[in-house]
């Protein structure tokens, strides 16, 4: 009965094995016909036309940036209260840093906000914001005068917020 058995899988083998053609032949024909046909057609290289773009006009709003950082910023601890110029006191990496200036500008009496830019992933801390630029350089240079022997103080700038 062994020897039955093992004869019928030696046969069933055998036949599975020459029953089943390589599929190289198929994919070798279907290689060459493309070949062939991309041998027929020419290759013809036709310049592309290129419209050009042009640019809606669009009216800029008439805001003096001299000296400015412009920025888009979101407000992530205190009021948001943000107008379009602010005195920036610092800029941290780390938000815990951001925070301990906020508290120690809180507690001189400054009602202080900490907005991040995402861009730059950076957490600005805001001692005071104003419509008009005039107003915020001047704030920022009674910051300034407020502080003299701050060194980090005197680095104080102005952004200007971007929608």
């Amino acid at each position: 009965m062994k020897k039955l058995f093992v004869f019928g899988m030696g046969i069933c083998l055998v036949l599975a094995f020459t029953s089943c053609k390589s599929s190289e032949s198929a994919y070798k024909k279907a290689y060459e016909k493309a070949k062939q046909q991309e041998l027929a057609e020419p290759q013809v290289d036709a310049p592309v036309e290129v419209t050009p773009v042009v640019a809606a006009p669009v009216a800029p709003k008439a805001v003096d940036v001299t000296g400015v950082r412009q920025e888009k910023v979101t407000v992530v601890s205190g009021e948001d209260g943000l107008k379009d110029y602010s005195v920036v006191a610092g800029s941290f990496g780390v938000k815990a840093n951001a925070d301990g200036l906020k508290e120690w500008l809180d507690g001189q009496g400054y009602q202080s906000t900490i907005a991040f830019n995402a861009e730059k992933a950076m957490y600005r801390v805001i001692v005071s914001s104003f419509a008009d630029r005039d107003s915020a350089a001047a704030a920022r240079d009674a910051f300034k005068a407020k502080y003299p022997n701050r060194s980090d103080f005197q680095g104080a700038w102005l952004l200007y917020r971007l929608y």
